[in-house]
């Protein structure tokens, strides 16, 4: 099923944080991805903080990250939330206040991932925490029906390969997946990414191959499914949630997983956020279209309970 929405009426606050940054990134071309860092996890301004919500800094499985609990959660459902930032950048800080929103409309908690970063840890790394933190969850006596891995631009990416790698390994599947703007051509092919140029503040094909030569900077090959599920089998797969802009250069890797799941008989929903920028549910509390997205979000999910 695909949903249009209508155009956002307000100002975009996202593009505004999206453009300094690129500002600052076109100013300073040698920044250190340890200074990239610091300033990604400023993308938690975008986000209001979500009333009700209370934090724990914690480890599933030897990994750390934050869990999150909104009042009256039912502590049984866990969103498992991997932090999009291109496999090198973003944290459980950047991405802490978007849990805190989706998990409070579902109903559930949320555990963010702080899954080892690029380039010091390449592939398999962060897939290898993401299945740990998984498993984590099983062995605390949450059922796998109950787990749902969510995770925007790249976490979306290590959201879809965490059930493809539990598939691999003859594990039971959790029910359904979501995913935000998900980062997914390791190829770096998109025609998006010049097509979308003038309307995305924040992603360019040069920083997406930057993130690319880091991740696999291991060896990996770009068309492994496990990598770039693009070329993934899809029979089986759960049910799935994708959202992403219309305007955002990653738009292709939505649309071409939406007709990739759907080949395969995948129970999929896609959302389009016309005129909005990339991971735009950023913006929960501070844009009606990021709530609306939440509220959405969150219908999906409780309907798949």
């Amino acid at each position: 099923m695909t949903e249009l929405v209508p155009p956002p009426g307000p100002t975009d606050p996202l593009a505004e944080i999206y453009a300094g940054w690129a500002v600052e990134m076109n100013r300073h071309p040698d920044m250190s991805v340890e200074l990239l860092r610091i300033v990604f996890d400023d993308w938690q301004r975008a986000t209001a903080e979500p009333e009700g919500v209370t934090y724990a800094h914690t480890e599933l499985g030897g990994v750390p990250g934050v869990f999150v609990t909104p009042e009256g959660a039912d502590g049984d459902q866990v969103l498992l939330f991997f932090h999009g930032g291109g496999f090198a950048l973003g944290s459980s800080a950047s991405h802490r206040k978007l849990a805190g929103h989706l998990a409070k409309a579902c109903g559930a908690t949320a555990f963010v991932a702080d899954f080892r970063l690029a380039p010091e840890h390449p592939y398999p790394a962060a897939l290898e925490d993401c299945v740990k933190a998984f498993d984590a969850l099983v062995a605390r006596g949450h059922r796998v029906a109950d787990i749902t891995p969510v995770g925007d631009s790249a976490g979306g990416n290590l959201a879809v390969a965490t059930v493809l790698k539990l598939r691999d390994l003859g594990r039971q599947l959790p029910s359904q997946v979501i995913t935000l703007s998900p980062w997914l051509d390791m190829e770096n092919t998109g025609t998006t990414i010049e097509t979308n140029d003038d309307t995305d503040f924040l992603i360019a094909r040069e920083g997406l191959q930057a993130n690319i030569d880091r991740y696999l900077s291991g060896g990996a090959d770009p068309t492994d499914p496990l990598v770039n599920p693009l070329y993934a089998d899809l029979c089986g797969f759960p049910r799935l949630y994708i959202s992403a802009a219309d305007t955002e250069s990653l738009y292709e890797d939505s649309v071409r997983f939406h007709a990739l799941a759907a080949k395969c008989g995948v129970d999929v929903t896609f959302v389009v956020g016309e005129g909005m920028q990339h991971v735009y549910p950023f913006l929960a509390g501070r844009h009606p279209r990021a709530d609306q997205e939440i509220r959405t979000i969150a219908d999906w999910y409780r309907a798949g309970r």
